[in-house]
């Protein structure tokens, strides 16, 4: 009997259990895609040379489910809105508190266990899909990843099993201790906002000084270190709420108190339901701020590691491609590239030297990278180095060894004039050095170019001659790989998350609406007006700490500084899709709040 009510309970409220059905699906697939990763340690070990990469991974992981739960305590919270009527009428014909608990544990159970199988049968597939497409799209090297883990999948059906047996203790336990009137009733109190301007001013000024304390320690993390990130998390989670709990209260105060703005259409009437359980919304739209920074700081992050690979390979390596010997080569597929820069140097070689005309090098220096207090320099300058500084400096000679295949390199460099150059007993051989417009497009062609001439030179591996700027490439984008891949998951993981969470808190007080919304739908109101008021309403609740927590990423994005040439490179690329996606969350929500409160009986 206690199925069928439960059954029977959840066809009756299908389209919203459908709501919740859905972000529970995907609350498990995220998990387990990224745990599918995180207990891969093969994986995560043979695409970084880090070996951290294994630990921050785990780290992620933990965080991953700290959010997760966060997340289902919302979902939670929306599923008793939507039923806790239901059981108070149960009470109300009699049924005892023991088979209303009974009920309650099987509803949260059996929909929680059943998303989660779902969820994680897709969260493979979705795994694979977005291997493939980071693969191919990225140019990602990714290795010994599988989107089958068993691991994995007992990892997250251990998890959210216990997640929900424990939700569905709490929520069985917590339903029958309250009174019938009290399940009937206990959404429909406002708060009362009561508070003194000159307290909300000092929250404020307190919170503003927060973050900036809070973005100041962020900026200089090679001086504060370890410190300076607690005191940033403590400083910034403290200051968000301040910022909020103060200034959503006196804007909505100021706004209702303008009758230019307050009287037009119904922004009255929305203001109020802003301020309806603004003591709620205060601390939902803080964490909500926290987790679209660390969504978006996730992905930016992780993609801008994908943008820093041709930075920094062409900060190391000024040349998209070196030929030595280069009279050797196929002449054709050189000039397919359409170089935009192509010069050859003159060797003749030796016993214990190499000779080069000086001459040459005055005409057309030798390009050299430039190297700053951070490394090297990351606007595309070079030095240039002629043929008389060359023979100066032994330094700048080393510069010009790094061009030579490794059996010249322990040899003595010399600059002649052309004369004493052409008198030399020696086969003349010749050193190309080229420049393409695209590098990355170029890049099949100078590889094929690159490997025929290392090959042909050296019985060194091909990797020897770190000046080649396509093993330079292969290098960063070995060591980073993990890194974007991590950052792709987890700023996906925590976009849903805290959409999510978003809306399901906005949905689960959509219920006890309906009256206000029906009663002035019966005073002639048109439902156009209604829908803009809602697309309002909830454009508040999403934007507010969208645009916060994209302030905090742009102060973050300088604790990376010392990881990155350029974090802020192509920032808008992950800003472009994490708006777009969020975008999409809030359509979503206003479409599901509109045809709830909006509903024909």
């Amino acid at each position: 009997m206690l199925w069928k009510l439960s059954l029977t309970g959840i066809k009756g409220r299908l389209k919203d259990y459908i709501v919740l059905f859905s972000g529970l699906i995907m609350a498990s697939a995220i998990f387990y895609m990224f745990e599918s990763m995180a207990s891969n340690e093969a994986f995560l070990t043979s695409n970084s040379i880090l070996g951290t990469i294994v630990f921050i991974f785990r780290f992620g992981s933990v965080l991953l489910g700290i959010i997760t739960f966060a997340y289902i305590l919302y979902a939670n919270s929306f599923l008793m809105a939507m039923r806790q009527r239901d059981y108070a009428m149960f009470m109300m014909l009699g049924a005892k508190g023991r088979k209303i608990a009974q009920m309650i544990f099987i509803e949260t159970f059996m929909v929680g266990f059943v998303a989660t199988v779902i969820g994680s049968i897709a969260g493979m597939g979705l795994a694979h899909g977005v291997n493939a497409l980071l693969v191919s799209r990225l140019n990602l090297q990714i290795t010994h990843y599988s989107a089958f883990s068993s691991k994995a999948l007992m990892v997250t059906l251990i998890f959210f099993a216990l997640l929900f047996l424990v939700a569905a203790i709490f929520n069985a336990s917590a339903i029958t201790k309250k009174a019938i009137l009290e399940l009937l009733r206990e959404t429909s109190t406002p708060a009362r906002l009561k508070q003194r301007p000159i307290w909300l001013v000092l929250q404020a000024i307190i919170g503003v000084c927060s973050l900036a304390f809070g973005y100041y320690m962020m900026s200089d993390l090679m001086k504060f270190q370890l410190i300076g990130i607690g005191v940033a998390l403590v400083t910034i989670v403290l200051g968000t709420y301040l910022v909020f709990s103060s200034v959503i209260i006196t804007v909505l105060s100021v706004l209702k108190s303008t009758d230019k703005i307050a009287m037009k259409k119904l922004n009255n009437f929305t203001f109020s339901q802003l301020s309806f359980r603004i003591r709620d919304y205060t601390q939902m739209l803080s964490m909500a701020a926290m987790l679209f920074a660390l969504a978006l700081g996730a992905l930016t992050v992780g993609l801008g590691f994908k943008n820093e690979i041709p930075i920094m390979a062409k900060s190391v390596a000024p040349y998209d491609l070196i030929l030595n010997n280069a009279q050797d080569v196929d002449n054709a597929s050189v000039s397919a590239l359409n170089p935009t820069f192509d010069t050859t140097y003159s060797q003749k070689e030796t016993t214990d030297a190499i000779y080069y005309i000086k001459e040459q090098f005055n005409d057309q220096p030798l390009l050299a990278p430039v190297y700053n207090e951070h490394g090297v320099d990351a606007e595309g300058n070079y030095s240039q180095l002629s043929g008389d500084l060359l023979q100066e400096d032994l330094n700048a000679q080393d510069e010009l060894r790094g061009y030579e295949v490794m059996e010249q390199r322990d040899k003595e460099i010399r600059f002649v004039d052309a004369t004493d150059f052409a008198a030399i007993d020696a086969q003349e051989t010749s050193l190309r050095l080229i420049q393409v417009a695209d590098f990355e497009s170029s890049y099949a062609a100078l590889r094929t170019l690159a490997e025929a001439n290392q090959t042909a030179n050296t019985v060194q591996p091909i990797e020897a001659n770190f000046n080649q700027r396509v093993f330079v490439y292969d290098t960063y984008n070995g060591m980073f790989s993990g890194f974007e891949f991590m950052g792709f998951f987890l700023g996906i993981a925590f976009l849903t998350m805290l959409a999510s969470c978003l809306m399901f808190k906005i949905l689960s007080g959509a219920n006890n609406d309906i009256t206000r919304y029906t009663m002035l739908r019966k005073i002639g109101t048109r439902t156009a007006l209604l829908k803009q008021s809602i697309r309002k309403e909830i454009g508040v609740l999403f934007l507010a700490p969208g645009i916060l927590g994209m302030i905090h990423v742009l102060f973050g994005l300088k604790m990376f500084t010392a990881l990155m040439i350029n974090p802020y490179d192509k920032l808008w690329i992950p800003f472009g899709i994490f708006i777009a996606l969020y975008a999409i969350y809030y359509c979503l929500t206003v479409w599901l709040y509109a045809n709830i409160v909006l509903k024909d009986k």
